[in-house]
């Protein structure tokens, strides 16, 4: 409705004042208190000095223009103040809404686009030998939410999951755990997420102190990245312990995601530079490859760069992200790329797709959209450092959840004399996490019906009362 209404209130300022508004804002918002109706419009005000009229007389006549194309959805615009519009719904207009979507149960009432587009959303995206932590709650369950409404709205929607595969991480932690005796026929396919955090937490240790072990570690990356196939071999193992790890979360969340890493753009990044570079707009700053990006300066007033490849001839994180928005736009044809991350990114992405713009490589038609949330912080105030390892894990915040809800539930339903059986746990659960975390389907691993242990293995046979992880996935017989 908002942007049909910003369509129609751009035709009647033409209609209204000609060329002179061509560039004129409709500045429709939704109402910030309900005695200004439904919709404001506040295009009046900032178009006075150019008018040179008075904001009130520019809304009668915006108004004159207005008015035909709102009959049968909107009363009569109000004029308040100097100039503002106030749009309210006809009683009549909602009531033949609500009747429509009460006749389509399927879709409400709601049509599919005409013109469907390819849509990617990069989301949730948690780092390889790291466990998921509460950070990645937001950036899952919100790309998750932007996937379902464009697929729903009848749209080509591919769900990227750019996990953190690639880097020095993994020479240091193949270095590491070599050293501790694991190799890939030995050991390391025994390993799982926890032991890999913590042997992380380690060699990032030794990594910091011990110059031959950093030596060693960058040679294992540089190994890595050739294609050796002692270190590809390990690498795979820890991916997949990883993986593991993540579609445990993702059963619980009921979220689907193909998983697209860092890895998968290795072979691209040589191709970027080289393209930069033909295109005039790689420059060398104190050995390193950079883009100076138009708009930002240092607070010297000098330009700042962004790297894209360094002095040793390595890549950086912006060096695969441009090879990932040239691969979309080209080779998956994507109408729009979103990037679901903490606003703390917002920066990086401006600087990223101003560049590959530049470069070329985004058709006017083609939109890259920076989707920002808060930052996700710990009891220090502090953002999250996943490197640090002190973090709630995300497993144990969505268990802890029910475990919460389930003691206080259970002491209200004994205060009344109720039974606390296993339909209303079942009930509890789904309400748990519908509500809670996800406001989706989040119960299926819920149903089994133990209640004390941390983790079901039994097969859902058992008659306990509140498992929060079934290992059954909510195929077995007592699950709901």
């Amino acid at each position: 409705m908002r942007s049909w209404l910003e369509g129609e209130v751009t035709q009647a300022l033409k209609r209204a004042f000609g060329d002179e508004v061509a560039d004129a804002k409709p500045m429709v918002t939704a109402a910030t208190k309900p005695e200004f109706g439904d919709y404001q419009c506040n295009a009046a005000m900032p178009l006075s000095k150019a008018l040179k009229s008075k904001p009130r007389d520019i809304a009668e006549k915006l108004v004159k223009e207005l008015s035909p194309a709102l009959q049968g959805i909107f009363e009569e615009p109000e004029i308040a103040g100097p100039g503002f519009l106030n749009l309210r719904f006809k009683p009549e207009y909602v009531g033949s809404r609500i009747s429509l979507m009460l006749k389509d149960k399927e879709r409400l009432g709601i049509p599919k686009v005409d013109k469907p587009q390819r849509i990617i959303v990069d989301f949730s995206s948690p780092n390889i030998a790291k466990e998921m932590h509460v950070g990645h709650l937001r950036s899952t369950i919100i790309g998750d939410t932007l996937c379902r409404l464009e697929e729903f709205r009848g749209h080509e929607v591919q769900r990227l999951n750019h996990v953190g595969d690639w880097g020095t991480q993994f020479g240091m932690l193949i270095t590491y755990l070599r050293d501790q005796g694991f190799t890939s026929d030995k050991g390391l396919s025994d390993l799982d997420i926890g032991d890999l955090v913590e042997f992380y937490k380690k060699s990032k240790v030794r990594f910091d102190e011990d110059e031959e072990f950093k030596d060693r570690s960058r040679k294992e990356v540089v190994a890595l990245q050739a294609g050796d196939a002692t270190s590809l071999a390990g690498w795979k193992l820890l991916c997949e312990a990883s993986r593991k790890e993540f579609q445990i979360v993702y059963d619980m969340l009921e979220v689907k995601l193909e998983e697209r890493g860092e890895s998968f753009y290795n072979a691209l990044l040589s191709s970027v530079v080289s393209d930069l570079k033909t295109g005039g707009l790689l420059e060398e700053s104190e050995g390193a490859q950079v883009v100076f990006v138009d708009g930002f300066t240092n607070k010297d007033g000098d330009r700042m760069p962004l790297l894209v490849q360094k002095t040793d001839g390595g890549f950086m994180y912006s060096t695969t992200d441009l090879a990932a928005i040239r691969q979309r736009v080209t080779t998956e044809a994507a109408d729009r790329v979103l990037y679901v991350t903490d606003s703390g990114q917002a920066s990086h992405f401006t600087q990223v797709f101003q560049v590959a713009q530049r470069a070329g490589w985004v058709p006017s038609t083609v939109s890259l959209e920076h989707v920002p949330f808060g930052l996700v912080q710990g009891e220090d105030g502090k953002k999250f450092k996943t490197r640090s390892g002190d973090t709630v894990r995300l497993r144990d915040l969505l268990d802890e959840a029910v475990l919460r809800a389930t003691a206080d539930l259970r002491s209200r339903f004994e205060a009344d004399g109720k039974p606390f059986d296993k339909q209303v746990l079942y009930n509890l659960r789904v309400c748990v996490w519908w509500g809670g975390s996800k406001g989706g389907r989040m119960w299926m691993w819920l149903g089994c019906g133990c209640e004390n242990a941390v983790e079901c293995r039994c097969g859902c046979g058992c008659d306990c009362e509140s498992v929060f992880v079934c290992g059954c996935g909510g195929r077995g017989p007592g699950c709901g």
